[in-house]
């Protein structure tokens, strides 16, 4: 992970902010706690608690346009940006959903409760009001959203957040833990007869290969 002049992570003992593979922060950067995200080179780019931008997701700013204003992205609280999208100089508020590969240009605001639907491109300056779902080249109206579809937003919102508690978890052990995992792995795989039943297989583990069952975790040095 590369980090250029200001990123700001603000979070609690109870959260995680977790940056997963490689990311490019330029500027001004501002993290809630619990998410994941990218770069602001020429303006601002804030990114609410909960949220989560998926991989390959390019998140920008515009200094250019047609406007002639300088915009930053603001992304609110427990949003789901998929796969692939992409968002410059515009707004995502709390509880929005982003499909994979959208395109929010400049000046687009996807309100709280909306969602834009995968592959959309939502032109300039374009807002999605709360509770639709908008779609296409360019992106329109399609319907509204029912209640369970609402609720779905928040809880993929929670979903990831869960999911980035596991991976940071996994990448905080050390490497004696790693491989004590392994022993017990490979020491309960043996043992399981169900499996080897249902396969057929009648396994004769050598004793060279038998663990004992008093083996312990390695001590913390």
């Amino acid at each position: 992970m590369y980090m250029f002049e200001k990123c700001v992570l603000a979070q609690d003992a109870s959260s995680v902010t977790f940056l997963l593979s490689i990311f490019a922060l330029f500027s001004l950067v501002i993290f809630a706690q619990g998410e994941t995200l990218h770069a602001g080179d020429v303006n601002s780019i804030s990114v609410g608690a909960g949220t989560n931008i998926q991989d390959n997701s390019l998140v920008h700013v515009a200094k250019s346009n047609l406007s002639g204003k300088v915009l930053p992205t603001i992304i609110g609280n427990n949003v789901t940006v998929g796969h692939s999208a992409v968002l410059h100089g515009c707004t995502v508020e709390d509880e929005a959903f982003v499909g994979m590969g959208a395109t929010l240009l400049d000046g687009a605001v996807v309100e709280k409760n909306a969602m834009v639907a995968a592959g959309a491109l939502v032109r300039q300056n374009t807002r999605i009001p709360c509770g639709e779902v908008w779609g296409g080249n360019p992106a329109r109206f399609l319907r509204k959203l029912t209640e369970e579809e609402i609720a779905f937003i928040s809880q993929s919102a929670a979903n990831y957040t869960n999911l980035a508690q596991v991976h940071a978890a996994e990448n905080a052990k050390s490497f004696d833990s790693i491989e004590f995992e392994k022993v017990l792995r490979k020491k309960f795989a043996r043992k399981d007869e169900e499996y080897d039943s249902m396969l057929g297989v009648d396994r004769q583990t050598p004793p060279e290969l038998i663990l004992p069952y008093n083996i312990q975790a390695p001590k913390a040095s």
